[in-house]
């Protein structure tokens, strides 16, 4: 069970990164008319997990923050990641 909580922690941190480093390089490449991040992998990464990181991003580049598709989607799919929490750790 150790060996799981280990390797569930490495990977919700290694997930939580690459978003906010997405978030941040989307924002870079937007800014400067370079290549983007499709919306649908920004969206992959937030269901994959790191929706807590993207949201910090979304806050700390300003980035995202006036399409509904991310200002209400990526908020939902973090409220039904906590509530899936809370039932694994209350029936597992």
């Amino acid at each position: 069970m150790d060996l799981l909580r280990e390797f569930l922690l490495i990977y919700f941190a290694a997930v939580n990164l690459l978003a906010f480093a997405l978030c941040g390089w989307d924002k870079w490449a937007a800014k400067r008319g370079a290549r983007r991040v499709p919306e649908r992998r920004l969206l992959l990464f937030c269901a994959l997990g790191g929706s807590p990181a993207f949201l910090l991003g979304m806050a700390l580049f300003h980035h995202k923050t006036r399409k509904p598709k991310f200002y209400v989607g990526v908020p939902l799919i973090l409220v039904v990641q906590l509530a899936l929490l809370v039932l694994a750790v209350r029936f597992l």
